[in-house]
């Protein structure tokens, strides 16, 4: 599931004209950046909500090959990223699949980051399996932090004020029994987090190599320096 259906407030005046997933960085479109990556990890499928300028979307990956492109559309009705899933659960079927935003660009480690995220799902223990990124060393990303984990990697949310180590890389396994009693409308993934969390049943696992938030034009920018620095040594 690759969500691209934002408004792309944060990034005008560059998503005026474009959807956020079709702004460039470093000669690519965000959603190129993902659905290589997807392709590069042996994903086959994806399905990919729309909303804002859909019609541009639509047509840019139609264009592509690999991995085939389904469409869910809210174009009528936005539907946040936790709604957005749930309209989708019956393209994505009964099997836990992979959540993945359009903002967030990353460089490997020794072993492809969506591999280790995939080895690391216990289907028994878990409705959720998260990407984190440590706050410290990322690029764009300016807040305190999102989640803390134990030794196992189960998460929980920071206490008021508390600085916690991860962020969230905008990448999760889901279980579609996450999406048990959720409500019709409008939703945040957070809020069938919280349930897991509060359950024991979300997870999390470190990124291994540098992540880049690229969530609005300043971050465009700083993305595009430190790649062309990295691709420079």
């Amino acid at each position: 599931m690759v969500l691209a259906a934002g408004l792309g407030t944060r990034m005008r005046p560059l998503s005026d004209s474009l959807p956020k997933p079709l702004i460039s960085v470093a000669g690519r479109a965000l959603i190129d950046h993902v659905l290589d990556r997807l392709a590069a990890a042996g994903v086959r499928r994806a399905v990919l909500n729309v909303h804002h300028l859909a019609d541009q979307l639509v047509a840019h990956v139609a264009r592509r090959d690999a991995p085939q492109v389904a469409i869910s559309d809210e174009r009528g009705h936005l539907l946040d990223s936790g709604g957005g899933v749930l309209k989708a659960l019956p393209q994505l079927g009964p099997r836990p699949f992979l959540i993945h935003n359009c903002d967030s660009i990353w460089t490997e480690g020794p072993v492809s980051n969506l591999a280790r995220l995939a080895a690391c799902w216990d289907e028994e223990a878990m409705d959720c399996l998260l990407l984190l990124a440590p706050v410290d060393g990322s690029l764009g990303y300016q807040g305190r932090g999102d989640f803390a984990s134990d030794a196992s990697g189960r998460l929980r949310r920071p206490q008021p004020q508390e600085r916690v180590p991860f962020a969230f890389v905008g990448v999760s396994i889901a279980h579609p029994r996450l999406f048990d009693d959720a409500p019709e409308g409008p939703f945040s993934l957070n809020r069938p987090w919280d349930v897991a969390i509060a359950r024991g049943r979300a997870f999390g696992i470190a990124l291994e190599g540098h992540w880049m938030h690229v969530g609005d034009p300043a971050a465009v920018a700083a993305a595009e320096s430190w790649i062309a620095a990295t691709h420079e040594r």
